[in-house]
């Protein structure tokens, strides 16, 4: 495998001690599910731009890193679509009075007023056109990190008989890892594609990534996730 993406920010003593750690794998099970977290007009505003400039607009932008992760998801999600794998989507819940998870804090401009960002701010949940949910495919609307929580995703789930979820979305650090450990928690095999996933920070997004891989999910690259949705499709087949 291809050096990973946290290598760069692994210490010595990092680097030692994974030497003498013996390697864990959560491993795929018989029944996956996709799941596609927080893929809205907010992160990618309305046209690829350098973060830093981005903001400017669209405050909680994540620049170029959402907009160059999306065929790498299109890729993912026509290859779920394909094989019959249930497919999930999770998006914020519009303005309806109930406390927001960001309690005593406006975060990502979203304090601003103006018409402009009024305007902006009315939008902000709409997932993109790019991957937007088609006819049978749930959108769950969520008013905290976690796509589980305050949500029916584990009933969703629960009723196809899900075991394996194969998470993308944004942010790494953010609502991808707070599902993850979500889903974890409730012992669904967590599997996150790496090309499919996105932050605000490349630290914040490499460890991260590496911090889910050894504790809670496993960290792939998109081409061995796609080579899994292949062979269970074909077993479906059989």
């Amino acid at each position: 495998m291809a050096e990973r993406v946290w290598e760069q920010y692994l210490t010595p003593q990092d680097k030692a001690h994974l030497a003498k750690s013996a390697p864990t794998s959560v491993g795929f099970g018989n029944k996956p599910a996709l799941l596609l977290i927080d893929l809205y007009r907010w992160v990618f505003g309305d046209e690829p731009q350098p973060i830093v400039d981005a903001i400017e607009t669209w405050p909680s932008s994540c620049g170029f890193a959402a907009w160059e992760a999306i065929p790498h998801i299109q890729t993912l999600l026509k290859a779920a679509r394909d094989a019959g794998i249930p497919v999930v989507h999770a998006t914020g819940r519009e303005e309806d009075g109930l406390a927001t998870w960001s309690v005593g804090r406006e975060i990502y401009g979203s304090d601003n007023r103006d018409a402009e960002a009024m305007e902006k701010r009315s939008r902000r949940w709409e997932i993109i056109d790019e991957v937007a949910p088609i006819t049978g495919e749930p959108v769950m609307r969520k008013d905290s990190p976690s796509a589980f929580w305050g949500t029916p995703l584990m009933g969703h789930l629960n009723f196809h008989n899900v075991d394996t979820i194969i998470a993308c979305g944004e942010t790494t650090s953010g609502c991808v890892r707070a599902s993850v450990v979500d889903g974890c928690t409730n012992r669904y095999r967590m599997i996150v594609a790496e090309e499919c996933v996105f932050d605000r920070h490349e630290a914040a997004h490499a460890i991260n990534l590496f911090d889910m891989h050894q504790k809670y999910a496993d960290v792939l690259p998109l081409a061995d996730i796609l080579e899994y949705i292949a062979e269970w499709r074909a077993n479906q087949d059989n």
